[in-house]
């Protein structure tokens, strides 16, 4: 049965700048019943200052980091910046997580990119004692707090709990996932998931995953109070070839050129929905410097599943999958005027 969709809007990571018209999107996504705001980062601006300037000047919208680098903080320093944004917001944040790829994780921040399930565990554990005020005590294999032996150490380490009072002793954190097992892991631990490349049409590949998840002893949530929000561009054009071309390079980028041959989570995606061969020929076309092939080589098809593209009348035949489908929010990029015809067709 259908049902009602939230919308938020991601302004992603910078390229060589900030992104334009960002202020007057999240203006205009704060005054329409946009569910949320979201930050990204890569190796360039970080997820965090970005939020903080722009979501000052809202007063409604959910405010969330999509994705925050577990690799890039502490998880008591991440959760001291999710302490500090939930008091600044009155309670709007959102922290969304994710161990992104062993390019970044090996190359930006100089860790080793070594069984990230196991490490994320660890990260939401040391993140959810620190919101619940508790002291920190935790030995894992990654996190080790305090850490009283070892090469250089003092000795002098003792638990600590933050002199920050939390607006919310239980902030929600979000998990950035796209393999099977980590899907599982985020429907356990988590109260929402940061889907990158969600497909109604293919929900076999998720909810199965989600509902092991959830069985799982301890685990906090289920489908009804789960939150699954599905990035989703939304291009808005007369021809659909033409608008399917403007994503092209960026589905190009993801399924072809991040990561490396068999290591690449991006690329995995599509191959699960049945796309082996077509990725195959983006992978070697991307990797071999044809960046314009490779783009061109997506199917049509294919960016139909993921996104939502040409005429407005189309675009509300097909939003009907997305609203019979498990997600609850999408996701959604662009400027004021985007933001105000997403708005217009999703909302009513």
């Amino acid at each position: 049965m259908a049902r009602d969709l939230k919308l938020g809007l991601n302004t992603g990571y910078w390229a060589a700048g900030p992104p334009h018209g960002a202020e007057e999107a999240i203006a205009a996504a704060d005054e329409l019943g946009f569910h949320s705001i979201w930050t990204a980062e890569a190796y360039g601006s970080d997820v965090l200052t970005p939020l903080a300037w722009w979501g000052s000047q809202t007063k409604n919208v959910q405010l969330g980091t999509a994705i925050m680098q577990m690799s890039a903080r502490r998880p008591t320093a991440a959760a001291m910046a999710a302490l500090t944004m939930d008091h600044l917001s009155g309670g709007r944040f959102i922290l969304g997580l994710g161990v992104s790829g062993p390019q970044v994780v090996e190359g930006w921040y100089g860790e080793p990119f070594k069984k990230p399930l196991a490490r994320t565990r660890e990260y939401v554990a040391v993140c959810r004692q620190v919101f619940a005020r508790q002291k920190v005590e935790f030995s894992g294999e990654f996190f080790q707090f305090p850490l009283t032996e070892g090469p250089g150490v003092a000795g002098l380490g003792k638990a600590l709990r933050p002199t920050l009072h939390p607006v919310r002793e239980d902030i929600p954190i979000y998990l950035a996932a796209e393999g099977p097992k980590n899907i599982s892991l985020t429907a356990e631990i988590a109260d929402g998931w940061l889907a990158l490349f969600y497909s109604p049409h293919h929900e076999d590949l998720y909810v199965p995953r989600l509902e092991e998840g959830f069985a799982r002893d301890g685990a906090r949530r289920s489908f009804d109070d789960f939150e699954i929000c599905a990035t989703v561009p939304v291009i808005v054009h007369d021809d659909v070839e033409q608008a399917a071309d403007f994503i092209r390079p960026m589905y190009a980028l993801y399924f072809g050129g991040m990561g490396a041959r068999g290591a690449n989570f991006h690329h995995d995606v599509p191959v699960r929905m049945g796309y082996e061969a077509e990725m195959e020929k983006v992978q070697d076309l991307y990797l071999d410097g044809k960046k314009d092939e490779a783009a061109a080589a997506i199917p049509t098809a294919l960016i139909e599943q993921l996104a939502l593209i040409g005429p407005e009348d189309k675009i509300r035949h097909d939003l009907e999958a997305w609203r019979d489908s498990v997600v609850t929010t999408l996701l959604i990029g662009g400027d004021a005027a985007m933001v105000r015809k997403v708005a217009e067709i999703v909302l009513g």
